[in-house]
């Protein structure tokens, strides 16, 4: 959704076509700051608490080797690594082309769209027990099938 709505108004998905959209489209740049650094896991949205739950399940069945955790880790960091890259490429540093110059920010529609999806980005980043709460039953049943199969091993 957020790079369709910049693809709408320059027609291309060439990063090194944008520059600078921070100063031409704050709104825009400050939402797509949140989606991204959610991607990359910051702590309080809801990309950390899945990368959390992955990490500490690798964590805490060493049976699986420690080799899915660090491959994890390092997936984590290289993924961080390119979107904030791209965020800069983006958004930072001023207006690379004149193209980007008269693009608006967002209009209203566009605005509350964004805004309700950033709701459960960060609902779910502060209280993962909303999701969590639910399944905590019948997720302790397939733990403990899982243990005792791999036990009857």
């Amino acid at each position: 959704l957020i790079v369709g709505i910049i693809y709408e108004r320059r027609h291309t998905r060439e990063i090194t076509d944008y520059g600078g959209l921070w100063n031409v489209m704050p709104i825009y740049g400050a939402i797509t700051l949140i989606v991204v650094l959610s991607s990359a896991g910051l702590p309080g949205l809801n990309g950390f608490v899945g990368e959390f739950v992955i990490m500490q399940g690798a964590f805490i069945a060493p049976e699986l080797g420690w080799g899915y955790l660090a491959f994890a880790v390092i997936g984590v960091i290289l993924a961080a690594v390119y979107l904030l890259r791209m965020f800069r490429g983006a958004f930072m540093g001023p207006v690379a082309r004149s193209e980007n110059e008269g693009l608006p920010d967002l209009n209203q529609r566009e605005l509350v769209t964004l805004v309700l999806l950033l709701i459960p980005i960060i609902g779910i980043g502060l209280y993962p027990g909303i999701l969590f709460g639910p399944m905590q039953e019948s997720l302790g049943h397939v733990v403990q099938e899982f243990a005792t199969s791999i036990a009857g091993q």
